[in-house]
């Protein structure tokens, strides 16, 4: 009996040092578990802002989609007035360079005639202002002429009436 109660007593040092084995082991399991329930109520947080993060990124994203729409159309009509502008500026030049070849000649035309024009005014000036001595200096010669006229005829009454006083 001796022997069993011995051997039951290894067994159960044994089971003993089993337990304590499996307690330590369950306690760094228990440990593992706590370590991981935190790491993963942390994920779950993390997970709920990335995830609102992401909703957010979402809406933003959709934002800049419907103005990059927007620029997209804005940048195509903006390059059709661009195309159209150009258009214009193109035909706007070649019709200048068709005016400015069809009045180069008529520009030199103009500059030599209105170079005569004004020799021709600078001359009617001259001959007005010579006109105007010489109307000048024939009223002053009118007037000598009046008055030499008068002079004669009271010298020719001075002279009969003298002759009258002496008959």
């Amino acid at each position: 009996m001796q022997e069993e109660l011995d051997l039951l007593s290894t067994e159960y040092h044994g089971k003993d040092d089993e337990i304590a084995k499996l307690c330590a082991t369950n306690k760094e399991l228990e440990d593992d578990r706590a370590r991981l329930e935190r790491t993963i109520k942390i994920q779950q947080v993390q997970l709920e802002e990335q995830s609102a993060s992401v909703k957010e990124l979402v809406q933003k994203c959709d934002e800049l989609q419907l103005q990059v729409y927007g620029l997209n159309k804005m940048g195509r009509r903006c390059k059709e007035n661009v195309e159209k502008m150009n258009c214009q500026l193109v035909e706007t030049k070649q019709i200048e360079k068709n005016m400015k070849s069809e009045e180069y000649p008529n520009v030199e035309d103009l500059l030599a005639e209105n170079k005569i024009l004004k020799k021709q005014k600078s001359d009617l000036v001259v001959g007005f202002k010579k006109q105007t001595r010489l109307i000048d200096i024939l009223k002053r010669q009118m007037m000598h002429l009046e008055a030499a006229k008068l002079l004669f005829f009271t010298e020719e009454e001075f002279i009969k009436a003298m002759e009258l006083e002496t008959q």
